[in-house]
């Protein structure tokens, strides 16, 4: 028997047509998964569903719809559609909200009327589910870990399919452990490779006589001192940088990685001014920082087994990581008049985690472009990239900087 719903959008209708409202999201060229069935909502009247063709449908229509035909939608889903209807206290739905639920868009106001509206759901929580194979059971940890909200935690758990997988942590972490082992082979060591004459004469790492090769302000991460600076940094970028990924995706992980990488060598050319760089310091602690403020954020909402543990335990690695470069860097250097790798790279990324990173992670699977905090600190930083570029190009000449050689 076929059935036909009205098509709100705004305040116009358009024409009956034989497809429910699931399919016509579809129509509009958004990715419905969820429904299989073209039978979710049932056919009434117009002047049933929308009388005053507003475009709006009641709370309590809505309810009834889908306590009489949830059952063909997965159960995280009809919790978050429940909670949808929950949280909106004018006491209507747009049609709208249900299109950008079902093809994974979700706006600032309907996000505040599920966690709303979640306040008052019943279901079980994911941590209780049984029977979930090896990589269900992965993703619920990944999660736990990253997700503060419970309704999150359920979305991320049923639209995540590991295509595409963190590609980008595990390539930046590859390639960095690739060029480590070139470099120990070629300068026949492994500890403190920054003690052999020839380290800094690899077109990678940052040196203030060659700031104008641009390149290089990225570039340095992938040249460690030796190989307990690599073991440190790699440790912490996959440990916290893989899960990120996989909830938040490569886009955003990378914007915080780089702009991490970025703000580290330019803050070494500002307050270190004769000193190089190297090591993935600056993208690693960005991530972390970023990682750990949320976590404090929302202490209560954060399920992690041992959180307060694992905490101590991350900054304790970071303690001792930046301790190490502190030391290095006043350490007598092999090779005078050249000082040794800077440590301020290290500050540089934090303060880029504790800005852009949190906002990032505070906003899953929200646009970050209507995010005016996210804007903020873009503008910012963008303001002390420029002001960087410019102290580079005329404060080294104006302050009569003394320069060690070109390597």
């Amino acid at each position: 028997m076929e059935r036909s719903s009205p098509r709100m959008t705004g305040g116009s209708r358009e024409a009956p047509v034989n497809v429910s409202p699931a399919v016509a999201a579809n129509a509009e060229g958004e990715e419905i998964e969820v429904l299989e069935s073209t039978d979710v909502l049932p056919v009434a009247p117009e002047d049933v569903y929308d009388p005053d063709n507003s475009g709006f449908i009641s709370t309590e229509r809505f309810k009834d719809l889908l306590e009489a035909h949830g059952s063909e939608l997965d159960p995280h889903k009809l919790e978050v559609l429940l909670a949808l209807a929950d949280g909106n206290a004018d006491g209507k739905i747009c049609y709208q909200d249900f299109v950008n639920l079902m093809s994974n868009k979700r706006s600032n106001s309907f996000r505040r009327a599920i966690l709303q509206g979640s306040r008052q759901l019943k279901g079980c929580s994911l941590n209780d589910e049984v029977g979930l194979g090896l990589s269900q059971r992965l993703v619920r940890h990944v999660a736990y870990e990253t997700l503060p909200r419970e309704v999150d935690r359920k979305w991320y758990f049923d639209s995540y399919t590991y295509c595409p997988p963190p590609w980008f942590i595990l390539a930046i972490t590859i390639a960095e452990v690739a060029v480590f082992i070139y470099y120990g082979f070629k300068l026949d060591r492994l500890v403190l490779q920054v003690s052999s004459p020839s380290f800094l004469k690899s077109p990678l790492p940052y040196h203030p006589q060659l700031r104008t090769q641009a390149w290089r302000y990225f570039s340095y991460i992938f040249m460690h001192t030796g190989i307990e600076h690599l073991s440190l940094n790699m440790a912490m970028q996959l440990l916290v940088g893989v899960p990120l990924e996989m909830v938040h995706g490569a886009l955003r992980i990378g914007l915080v990685y780089w702009c991490g990488v970025l703000a580290g060598s330019l803050a070494v050319s500002v307050t270190d001014m004769t000193a190089p760089v190297v090591g993935s310091s600056g993208g690693v602690y960005a991530l972390v920082s970023a990682h750990l403020a949320n976590v404090v954020m929302n202490w209560s909402g954060m399920k992690c087994q041992f959180k307060l543990f694992r905490m101590a335990m991350a900054l304790v690695c970071m303690s001792v990581e930046f301790g190490r470069a502190v030391w290095l860097r006043f350490y007598p250097p092999a090779f005078p008049p050249c000082p040794n790798p800077s440590f301020v790279a290290h500050l540089g990324g934090v303060l880029v985690g504790l800005t852009l990173g949190v906002v990032v992670l505070q906003n899953y699977e929200q646009r970050l472009q209507e995010q005016s905090l996210f804007w903020i600190f873009f503008c910012v930083y963008t303001l002390f990239v420029l002001c960087a570029v410019f102290w580079n190009i005329f404060a080294y000449s104006l302050l009569d900087v003394r320069m060690p050689p070109v390597p």
